[in-house]
């Protein structure tokens, strides 16, 4: 049996939830809609485990799962959430989410991962594992943008644009030889073997969209 906090800013969802972990066996010790009240409440309380919405209105769950870690509080988070976006799950896991679970899932599926996650272990339900590679490759390639100089972005954003070397060249005030010379050297820091794949990797990171190219 463990003792739950629940965070989410819908008071009907929270009288769900509440339902299913007691009729389990769990113990429901406190629930509230915003990080600031949750936080009070789970230094006092100190439950095993925290069922934790990322969506609390104006509010963000990584406000929460980012001062707990601060402080070192020891409560295993599960994220309980709409989200299924992969940049979310990525952040959720690295500010030391131990769970991550989708709203559509079943009840059993939670609480299995309730159990998971009192193991020590940490839980992904269905699809999430996927969603967390994306995630944490998104933001891998995020960095490898972030390193490109002034003059690579440029050129990364007409080579996809489908501009030809001459064109370039007469843009950026640069010979076709020296942008072939740019564009090699982009590529292979960006560990991209063609244009093709340079555009893919140019619409996973926004440099585009993808009615742009």
């Amino acid at each position: 049996m463990a003792s739950l906090y629940l965070l989410d800013d819908h008071a009907m969802l929270r009288d769900g939830l509440a339902a299913v972990l007691r009729a389990a066996g769990h113990r429901v010790v406190g629930e509230a809609a915003d990080p600031t009240t949750a936080l009070a409440e789970i230094q006092r309380l100190a439950p095993h485990i925290l069922l934790l919405d990322l969506h609390l209105g104006e509010r963000s769950g990584f406000e929460l799962l980012e001062e707990l870690q601060r402080r070192r509080i020891a409560v295993r988070t599960v994220v309980l959430t709409m989200s299924a976006q992969p940049r979310h799950v990525a952040e959720a896991l690295r500010l030391g989410a131990a769970g991550y679970l989708l709203k559509g899932a079943p009840s059993a599926e939670l609480l299995r991962g309730i159990e998971v996650v009192l193991s020590g272990r940490r839980h992904l339900g269905g699809e999430v594992a996927d969603l967390a590679v994306q995630g944490f490759t998104i933001r891998d390639e995020q960095a490898l943008l972030a390193s490109l100089s002034v003059r690579e972005r440029q050129m990364a954003e007409l080579v996809v644009r489908g501009r030809s070397s001459a064109e370039i060249g007469a843009l950026l005030h640069l010979s076709p030889k020296t942008v072939d010379s740019y564009r090699s050297r982009l590529m292979a820091k960006l560990g991209v073997a063609d244009v093709t794949a340079l555009v893919r990797f140019a619409i996973r990171v926004g440099l585009i969209g993808v009615d742009e190219c």
